[in-house]
């Protein structure tokens, strides 16, 4: 009997110990959802003026993300409340959700590793459709405009990319949100075929591709990185609810025993 009663009282702190170590991971758990839903919202009301230059953009992938965020916020709240409860039949139905949702992510992670190249020359070949279009579509023109700006980027590849359009008519021009200064005002018309010497240019000289490009490349490990640590930890978490409602099972074994 003085056994027994020591084994349920080891049990006792062993279940509390996995009920903080999982509420803590259904926290950070429910933050990656709000993260995602959030990257969400902003690639549909900002970053989708410049995704739409890709020619293989997907309209719905600010809606997917938008699902997943939603889904991981609504099944972290849900496994606060088996945590809290300690029903051990949601808990292991919560680890088989975290189970789906690892292989989800960790496939999507793979996809989009898998179609760098094609993402890249999806993007080339928008900036291109872009400069040909540029001043016929309001929406592309405005995309370009925004890109260019926001980047300080001109053209695809550099700023004499726009003498070839025929937005340049022949002539050797730039739009104005090529500009440092943002204004109509700088200086962007009769320019050379190259950035000069001896003088600084008063519209951005660098093509947006390039810019982009670099960027994608110099952060592409960290993301992915960060998406890994992510999908990972959800394995952690499906161990520690598989780990709470066996312990919960043993202590209520012990108890009847």
């Amino acid at each position: 009997m003085p056994g027994k009663m020591g084994s349920a009282m080891a049990t006792g702190p062993a279940v509390a110990c996995m009920k903080t170590l999982l509420m803590v991971f259904n926290f950070l758990f429910w933050v990656t959802g709000i993260a995602i839903l959030a990257l969400g919202i902003w690639t549909k009301v900002d970053l989708y003026k410049y995704m739409e230059l890709s020619s293989i953009y997907y309209k719905e992938s600010p809606y997917i993300l938008i699902g997943v965020g939603v889904a991981i916020v609504v099944v972290g709240s849900l496994g606060c409340c088996c945590t809290i409860k300690g029903n051990t039949i949601l808990l292991y139905t919560y680890a088989a959700f975290l189970i789906v949702i690892f292989v989800v992510m960790l496939a999507t992670g793979a996809a989009g590793f898998a179609y760098k190249g094609k993402l890249e020359k999806g993007f080339r070949d928008g900036l291109k459709n872009a400069l040909k279009q540029y001043g016929n579509d309001t929406e592309i023109s405005k995309g370009m405009d925004d890109l260019q700006q926001k980047l300080k980027c001109c053209g695809s590849d550099d700023y004499t990319d726009w003498f070839t359009t025929t937005f340049a008519g022949g002539e050797k021009k730039v739009p104005t949100s090529c500009c440092k200064d943002g204004k109509s005002t700088c200086q962007h018309t009769n320019l050379p075929d190259l950035p000069p010497t001896n003088a600084t240019l008063e519209i951005y000289t660098l093509g947006c591709y390039g810019t982009v490009l670099d960027f994608m490349q110099g952060n592409m490990g960290i993301i992915g990185g960060v998406a890994l640590g992510i999908s990972f930890l959800q394995l952690f978490g499906a161990l520690f609810a598989c780990c709470l409602a066996k312990n919960i099972n043993k202590s209520k074994y012990e108890q009847v025993a």
